[in-house]
């Protein structure tokens, strides 16, 4: 009955319904307009993310979705010489990868359905260092934020080629002053402040796209709508 909205990404989608998450607002902004079904994997990279895309798209019926949202980059940009060297993907591989995510999306899920990538949040390298993941030995932060940039101009240029809407955050949350402690809560995952910036951004692009409340229908009648004098005739 409703059209579904994907989001498909890594830890910040994942947590993405938590308290004040992006995904949460986006549900609670288009109540009874879409359903928004999240696809977030702790930790993946896009390698990993186009190995699984076949299961992680299972049981979303071709033409169900009226946009895809994909989020990835901040694992792919780990440093190959750092601490989540495992979780490095090289950018030419990573620019191949979502170009195949976005042809899996048209083939298998809709043709219509509007594609956005967002690129990879920028990087508070002191965050990092203070909240490292697993064993950091060397004090030197696993991820830069020269690093996470080049994969997010990556990601603009796919983007770009395949004529898609694109959220640059990583350019966006550093034109604000503080932004490292204000939108990064361990240098690398959203604050609620970073949650909101993303999902109103999001918001804005889905707008450009022609998918926004105004233009969505509602999921049956509206109660105000509705005969109080013959109410199931509405329901025929």
């Amino acid at each position: 009955m409703r059209p579904k909205v994907i989001l498909f990404g890594d830890s910040i989608t994942e947590m993405a319904f938590k308290n004040e998450g992006w995904s949460s607002c986006l549900a609670n902004h288009f109540c009874r307009k879409v359903d928004v079904v999240l696809r977030g994997y702790s930790g993946y990279n896009t390698r990993w993310a186009l190995k699984m895309v076949d299961k992680v798209f299972d049981g979303i019926k071709l033409g169900e979705a009226v946009a895809v949202v994909v989020f990835f980059g901040a694992n792919d940009a780990s440093l190959a010489d750092r601490s989540s060297s495992f979780q490095h993907v090289p950018i030419p591989e990573y620019k191949t990868n979502l170009k195949a995510i976005i042809s899996y999306i048209k083939e298998k899920i809709s043709s219509t359905a509007v594609i956005v990538l967002i690129t990879p949040p920028p990087i508070d390298e002191d965050g990092r260092i203070k909240n490292p993941y697993g064993e950091n030995t060397t004090g030197l932060p696993e991820r830069t934020n020269s690093d996470a940039g080049a994969y997010a101009e990556a990601c603009k240029s796919v983007a770009m080629e395949n004529n898609l809407p694109v959220l640059d955050i990583w350019s966006k949350m550093q034109e604000f002053p503080h932004w490292e402690k204000t939108f990064l809560s361990d240098g690398l995952h959203l604050t609620g402040e970073g949650n909101k910036i993303v999902f109103e951004e999001l918001v804005s692009k889905l707008m450009e796209q022609g998918i926004s409340i105004e233009t969505l229908p509602i999921d049956l009648p509206h109660f105000s709508d509705i005969d109080p004098l013959d109410p199931l005739k509405s329901f025929i």
